[in-house]
Order: C-alpha cells, then structure tokens, then sequence
C-alpha cells in the first residue's frame, strides 16, 4: 500500500531535532515527519559518504518501519535470503529455515548495503521536505522544562538551535551528548578482531543463504562468516587475532588466498574492506528529559545476529511515536520514560544475547573451549546439541511483556523467548503478525500499515446475540472515552483477506486485541467489558485508569497526526 504523504507541520518554528543522519536518524526523521511532527536532522559531516557495505542485514519488521515511510525499496532491491546454514570444519551442523507467521509479503531478511540503504532514505526524506544539515558538529546539549538547545561548530562558525525533544543518533562516537547528559556507557571489548571484504563473484547456489563456518581449515582455530547481498557481492566475515594488519595482508597476498580459499579459482573483485574490532555496551539511560537516545549512540553490541542497525530502527520507531503523542497532548512528557524503559530492556537482552555468542566464538580459558569443542562435535550425530551451537541468534523485535503499557491476558500469556528461529504466539506484548488486508474500496493491502495510523481495535466475532457493527461501534466509543488520539476500530471477519491473522489469533467471541501504533499488541479484552477497554487505552498511552465515561484531559494544543 502506498503511503500517505506527510502531514504538513503545525508549528514549523518549533522542531524535534535528529542528531545524526545515519539510518537510525533518518528513520526517526521519516517517522516523525510521517506523523506531521516538524523535523531539523544535523550532521557533522560535510557530505553523505556513502562507503562501503557496513550494516547489510534488515530483518522483517525493519521492513515494515521502511515501507510505511516509503523506502519500499530497500526490501525491493535487498537480497532476499531464506536458510542459515551452519558448519563446523567441513561439515554441516544444521540449518535453519526462517519463519514466517501471519503470511506477511516482506522477505524474513534482505542484505542490501548500508550506504544504498542511506540513499533510499535520503530520497525519502527529499520527498518529505525533511532538512539535514551537513557541517554541524554536535559540541554541547542543554535543556529546560520548554525545550532543548543544541550548539554547533559549523563552516561558518558556531550556531545554536532549539527544539522542542532531541534524539541523539550520533553513534558509538557520539559521547559529546552522553557526557552532556551525565551518562555512563559501561561494558566489554573484544581482542579478537574481523576483517570485512565485499567481493563481487558468481557462487552460485550461496545466493540465498548465510554461511557460518566453525574452525574451517582455512581460518583454523577462528570463524568465518559469508552472507550474499545484491549484485553478486559477497560479504565475507573473517574473525582474526588482535594483532592483524590488512595493508601487510594485502601486500604478501594473503589476502588473496583467503578469498581463494573459500571461492576457489573463480575471478572475483573487491568491492571494499576493513578491519573492525567489537563492543558490548549499553549507556545507562536512554531517555534523560526531553533528549532521549537511540542506535549506537545508546547500544553497542556483536553484529553476529545482525541487532545492531535492526536495534536502532526499532529504537527510532519507538522514539517518534511518543514524541509525536507527547506534543499533540495526547500523552503527557513522562510518557516518554517508557522510551527508556522498553528500549533499555531491548539493549540489554541484545547484549546479553551477543555476548553469550562472542563467548561461544571466542572462548577464554581451557574449560571454555573443551566445552565448545564437545557442543560442535556432538551436534554432528545429535540433534539436541544443534540448539547449543551458538553463532547468533537472528535479530528479531523485542516483546514489550513486561512493559507499563502492556495489560497482561491471563488467557494470553507470554511463553519467553522461543526456540531459535521461531516467533513467539501473539500474545499482549508481542508484535502483531502481519498478513494481508482487504479494505472497502480500496486494493488489497496489509494489515500493519493501517496499525501505524493510530491505536487500532481488532475484534473477534461479535458475542452471541449482538449485531456485529454494533458490537465495533460501543467498543469504538468506549476506547474514545479514554484518548482523542486517533483510533480505528475493525472486524477481523471483514479485514483479513485471507485468515491468515485470524488463525493466528485465534480470537473468541467478545474479544478485542489493542495494538500499538508501533505494531506492538498493547492488550487482549473482553470488549463487552467498558472498564477494561477504558482501561487498557489509557494503560496504554501511559495515563492513570479513570472512571468509565471520563475522559482525560487533553490541551487544547492538540494537532491531528
């Protein structure tokens, strides 16, 4: 479906400002654009520099976020890739088939290189009348109870500019607001480091799957790990000691063997290379008053799993629907500390699941490496030890469970975190599933672009002895006794194309599932019940429950996103 165009700004003189025009920031920007949220993006750079593949692998609901603002492309022109294939010396372990619940038309993950990635954002944001600008260093960041004020070194000397939030998505590098704020940015490094080599090559069947390669012969004692992307390129993962030196690789030829090594005696071109070493860290707050933080610049972790730029857009899309509530009066400022408490939590599960994989790929200590040694042998004849082979857990969303603004369902409860490459069961918390949509005039579409558009009410089939319009209509009305945010009320019956989400959800007569505009099911109730819909609304949008038929105060201020 295509999106709407953005909604023209309410007060263009007083704008969130987007530290950070890398694919975090220009996902924030797109979103709070795409809200009707006036935006000013900064950038210390005098240019895009777009260079090489960096982050490549975009999962599913990442997609969606870029779909929603028009970067359809990306998931367009990704290579799409399906199988994870896992070896221990020459031989395969296990593979892993990707899932796919609810039937959504997005691939489960597309590798497409980040600079491309940054260019497709960067036209989205020519569309939607969104500023960067280049050459504004970041120097200094304060606040009051009106706003924030963040000074700049520029071309043309220092500048000063204020907004009403600040998202810093200024990266690892990005201290200067970290320490502005009083943050620690605590954690580990890693002495083992990668070398990265995008190599243009025909290997044939290798194009719709990632390869990860325990101690192969040609990187004894180390890992490799090889994923397809558009045009041909190969990205080639080579973990390598702390001492490594790729100028002197490349001069003696070693560099050309190990590639000679993996791909034989094809012809092959380098497209780009570099020589990285990684981090776990996760600042202490990520939401300090009106600044909050987002990306790298919160999070660093492993990037065996790809969590970190799939992370970051999940922070971005969190970020930019409460600052978007919170100025439209909708949601009061404190609401945007449950920014902090769920992407904190989704930083700290990242991390914790990244370092239990760099523990497995770089063991310390004897007993550590007898013990990975006896998992890899074992999980060639069973089937059991498969599952303790760690080589990164694939990104996915985090579930918001345990979220202030999640109304538990005792019929409906959350199982934790399921087996490696399966989804969790819908459930209060968890993302919804997406699947096709049929709306009345209008084509085919998808059930998660209409979910963006405000909180949505998805009902089961109406309880016994009511007219099902009249069921949606005293829901609908019960909800807006408790918000004038936006709202959409619909039968699953009539919006599931094809019941693919109704077989996911399974929902009984009565029921009602409450979804987040971020996709996120805040509630499952029984909507035959006013205070528990009532109450579900306002738990939701991070208000206190008031008496049913109240309704909470809301500005006068408020503008229609």
């Amino acid at each position: 479906m295509r999106p709407p165009a953005p909604r023209p700004p309410a007060d263009p003189a007083a704008p969130v400002l987007v530290l950070g025009a890398g694919p975090v920031g220009q996902t924030a920007a797109l979103l709070l654009a795409r809200r009707g949220v006036p935006v000013l993006v900064l950038d210390s750079r005098p240019e895009r520099d777009a260079v090489g593949s960096k982050a490549i692998c975009q999962q599913r609901d990442v997609l969606d976020v870029w779909d929603w603002v028009g970067a359809g492309a990306v998931a367009e022109e990704g290579l799409t890739w399906d199988t994870a294939r896992t070896f221990h010396r020459g031989d395969e372990l296990f593979s892993v088939r990707l899932p796919d619940p609810g039937a959504s038309p997005l691939p489960p993950f597309v590798n497409i290189s980040q600079s491309r990635t940054e260019e497709i954002l960067d036209e989205c944001l020519e569309r939607a009348g969104v500023r960067i600008r280049w050459g504004h260093r970041v120097t200094g960041l304060t606040q009051d109870a009106d706003g924030v004020t963040v000074e700049c070194d520029t071309p043309d000397g220092p500048v000063s500019l204020q907004g009403t939030h600040a998202l810093s998505c200024l990266g690892a590098h990005g201290g200067v607001v970290r320490q502005a704020l009083g943050l620690s940015f605590e954690g580990t490094s890693f002495d083992d480091r990668f070398l990265i080599c995008d190599i243009r090559a025909d290997l044939g069947g290798w194009a719709r799957e990632r390869r990860f390669y325990f101690d192969p012969e040609w990187n004894p004692g180390r890992q490799v790990l090889i994923h397809p992307c558009p045009d041909s390129v190969y990205r080639i993962d080579w973990q390598v000691p702390a001492d490594f030196d790729l100028e002197r690789e490349a001069a003696c030829g070693r560099l050309d063997t190990r590639i000679r090594q993996i791909i034989g005696d094809r012809p092959y071109e380098i497209v780009w290379n570099s020589v990285y070493r990684f981090h776990t860290r996760v600042v202490d707050r990520m939401r300090v008053g009106r600044v909050l933080l987002a990306g790298d610049n919160a999070h660093l972790v492993a990037p065996f799993g790809a969590r970190g730029l799939n992370s970051g857009v999940q922070d971005a899309e969190n970020a930019a629907w409460k600052i978007a509530y919170v100025r439209s009066g909708w949601a009061d400022e404190e609401f945007l500390e449950t920014y902090h408490t769920e992407r904190h939590a989704a930083a700290l599960e990242n991390a914790e699941v990244t370092s239990a994989t760099m523990r497995f790929l770089v063991p310390h200590g004897e007993e550590e490496h007898r013990t990975r040694l006896s998992v890899l042998e074992r999980a060639r004849t069973e089937e059991a030890a498969c599952a303790e082979v760690d080589s990164g857990r694939l990104a996915e969303p985090f579930w918001y469970t345990a979220s202030p603004l999640t109304t538990p369902c005792a019929e409906r409860p959350f199982g934790g975190r399921p087996p490696r490459g399966l989804a969790p069961a819908p459930c209060p918390g968890v993302v919804l599933p997406d699947a096709p949509a049929a709306l009345p005039g209008g084509s085919p579409a998808r059930i998660r672009p209409l979910l963006r558009e405000g909180l949505t009410l998805l009902l089961g089939p109406a309880p016994a002895g009511q007219e099902p319009e009249r069921f949606l209509q005293q829901v609908l009305g019960r909800a807006r006794e408790a918000t004038e945010a936006p709202l959409a009320a619909f039968h699953l019956a009539d919006t599931d194309a094809t019941g693919a989400l109704t077989q996911a959800l399974e929902p009984l007569p009565g029921q009602v599932w409450l979804v987040r505009p971020d996709a996120h099911v805040a509630a499952v109730v029984d909507g035959t019940d006013p205070v528990a819909v009532t109450a579900a609304v306002h738990t939701c949008l991070g208000r206190p429950t008031t008496a049913p038929g109240t309704a909470p105060t809301v500005p006068d201020t408020a503008q229609s996103i």
